[in-house]
């Protein structure tokens, strides 16, 4: 079993989602979630929605808003970035987990500048990962 950030206790069901996501080489909408844990005793969305839910607000997993998908955090310092960002190789699928605190300077001064209280911020960059950007190219030639 992957372990979750220290002192986080899970749900049998939150660790067994968890544990998908933490073993998915690609991020996992609810549904697949779903039918990858039904022998496991998941039945229905809302089992996978609640453990879903729970681990974002313990900052164990992301949801990927354009992709309408789910990963496990790969930082155990999320909670201390405003700001995060992701990514998303629109060929293989792979999702990479990006902090800077350069950006969450860059998104605290423009919310700042907007009189706006952030609370937090996900940034989702699409394109190509090296390797699938390097096939890209050797195809073309």
């Amino acid at each position: 079993m992957s372990e979750p950030a220290a002192n986080v206790k899970l749900t049998r069901n939150q660790q067994l989602v968890y544990d998908a996501l933490t073993g998915a080489e690609t991020p996992l909408s609810a549904y697949s979630l779903l039918d990858q844990l039904r022998d496991s005793g998941f039945r229905a969305p809302l089992q996978v929605y609640r453990a879903l839910e729970k681990l974002i607000e313990l900052g164990q997993v992301h949801r990927l808003e354009s992709i309408n998908s789910f990963v496990a955090c790969q930082h155990s310092d999320c909670d201390h970035h405003k700001a995060v960002a992701f990514a998303i190789c629109s060929s293989c699928e792979h999702v990479d987990e990006l902090t800077s605190a350069e950006l969450s300077k860059l998104v605290a001064t423009i919310s700042d500048a907007s009189n706006f209280t952030l609370e937090g911020s996900v940034v989702e960059l699409r394109g190509k990962c090296q390797a699938c950007a390097q096939q890209s190219t050797g195809e073309s030639d």
